[in-house]
């Protein structure tokens, strides 16, 4: 019923950017948080920025002055515009949207998209 489809990933040299875009289909409640993860060989999957549907952001470390989450609510399509990028960002990068209303929970994950940055 809902599906989550990330795109925009792919080939890019340090210092380069890229923009992932995050497309939410079905039907869900517009009380939630969407959010970026990553996850790269040998390593656990990784919070990388999240938003609420009012638009409070929150950042890893690694991703703070570089990344920027933003999303809009017509188009139920969340983004994060990835600049200045480094070898250590190569990564799966998985978008994820939970409800933020407790009697009506929801989960849903993304299949990710490849982000490689050369040196």
């Amino acid at each position: 019923q809902v599906q989550l489809v990330e795109s925009g990933g792919g080939l890019v040299q340090a210092g380069g950017s890229l923009r992932l875009s995050c497309a939410v289909s079905g039907s869900i409640n517009s009380i939630n948080a969407m959010a970026w993860y990553r996850q790269a060989p040998g390593k656990q999957r990784e919070l990388v920025a999240s938003v609420t549907n009012v638009g409070s952001t929150n950042y890893a470390d690694s991703a703070k002055g570089r990344f920027t989450i933003s999303r809009d609510n017509a188009k139920n399509t969340m983004y994060l515009q990835m600049n200045s990028l480094k070898p250590e960002d190569t990564a799966v990068y998985y978008c994820r949207v939970q409800s933020l209303i407790v009697i009506v929970p929801y989960d849903y994950w993304g299949q990710g998209t490849q982000v490689t940055v050369s040196s």
